[in-house]
């Protein structure tokens, strides 16, 4: 479950691994936003982002989507990328279409590096918007979010570099030199 398939790059693995580091400080830093920690927000910032409550949920919610996202591009180098898994049926053993996975991987990488970059052009106003007494005057909270919110700016592009490769090698025409087993052994 943990091998990287044959042909794939230190690189490309690297590349795929970081992925889920990317994100992981923004969770992280959500989740402590909805546990109530103060991580710049005054309790009436964090009541008009609805925490306690549906906010709570909400923050819970798009750190575990963004971190199960980010795990997908493990396989793009890892063999339950290339053979469905013997859980799936009807599909079991059978070898996965390259586009079923290279285009969802390539729209995604767009669209994380598009995101990125307007984040980053829109950062200097951030604060703008947020109504008077929601967020704390010291300069340290916004720091620590610019922190945990920077690795999010290197997901597209990894994921990008990631996909560019397993297109490659999936769509070179050359038959691989092993034999791939759905995820759990015999299908």
């Amino acid at each position: 479950m943990t091998e990287t398939v044959p042909g794939v790059p230190k690189w490309a693995n690297l590349a795929a691994h970081l992925t889920l580091l990317t994100t992981l400080p923004s969770g992280l830093w959500r989740i402590a936003m909805g546990l109530g920690v103060p991580v710049g927000f005054t309790e009436q910032g964090l009541s008009e982002f609805g925490i306690p409550g549906w906010g709570t949920a909400y923050v819970f919610g798009l750190s575990l989507l963004a971190e199960a996202l980010a795990f997908l591009t493990l396989g793009l180098v890892r063999p339950w990328g290339e053979v469905w898994p013997r859980w799936i049926p009807g599909l079991r053993g059978r070898r996965i279409p390259p586009l079923a996975a290279i285009v969802p991987a390539a729209a995604g990488a767009i669209a994380l590096t598009v995101l990125g970059v307007q984040a980053l052009l829109r950062r200097a106003s951030a604060g703008a918007s947020m109504p008077p007494g929601t967020w704390e005057d010291s300069p340290v909270y916004g720091v620590v979010m610019a922190v945990c919110y920077a690795p999010l700016l290197l997901w597209g592009p990894l994921l990008a570099a990631v996909t560019v490769h397993y297109a490659r090698r999936r769509l070179s025409g050359e038959r691989p030199q092993h034999t791939l087993q759905p995820l759990g052994g015999r299908a």
